[in-house]
């Protein structure tokens, strides 16, 4: 299997299993001080890591991984009433919005990458063709 590969496959596996343990850990702490929606945006950044691998390495994935992280970030909110958590279709909709942030991101970084290489590959050969 290609580093690539493994890159994507490995990091998306490792954030997909800190999400179920975070989501699925009931909440016994007191909550600390914040503003209204703040868990909206943990789960938008939390899906935005888990979408930002595949979309670096391996965009030829996402046409699988999209509907894959979307029905975990669904099956997250139908399960967490069975912890003491509570079910929000609100979070899965950050969660999709985490999604698409995390593929617009790696796919841009995927970009500039492939321009600054190309850039860079014919700033040497025209200091070859100079000398």
């Amino acid at each position: 299997m290609p580093i690539r590969s493994k890159l994507a496959l490995g990091l998306s596996l490792l954030i997909a299993v800190v999400i179920a343990v975070a989501t699925m850990t009931p909440i016994t702490a007191p909550e600390l001080p914040s503003f209204e929606h703040t868990d909206k945006i943990y789960h938008a950044l939390a899906f935005a890591g888990l979408a930002f691998p595949v979309a670096l390495f391996r965009s030829d994935w996402l046409i699988l991984a999209i509907p894959v992280y979307a029905a975990f970030g669904g099956l997250i909110e139908i399960i967490q009433p069975f912890v003491g958590r509570e079910c929000s279709y609100v979070d899965w909709i950050a969660d999709l919005i985490g999604l698409g942030l995390g593929i617009v991101v790696g796919l841009a970084v995927t970009v500039v990458a492939g321009v600054t290489r190309q850039f860079r590959l014919r700033s040497l050969r025209f200091r070859a063709e100079m000398r």
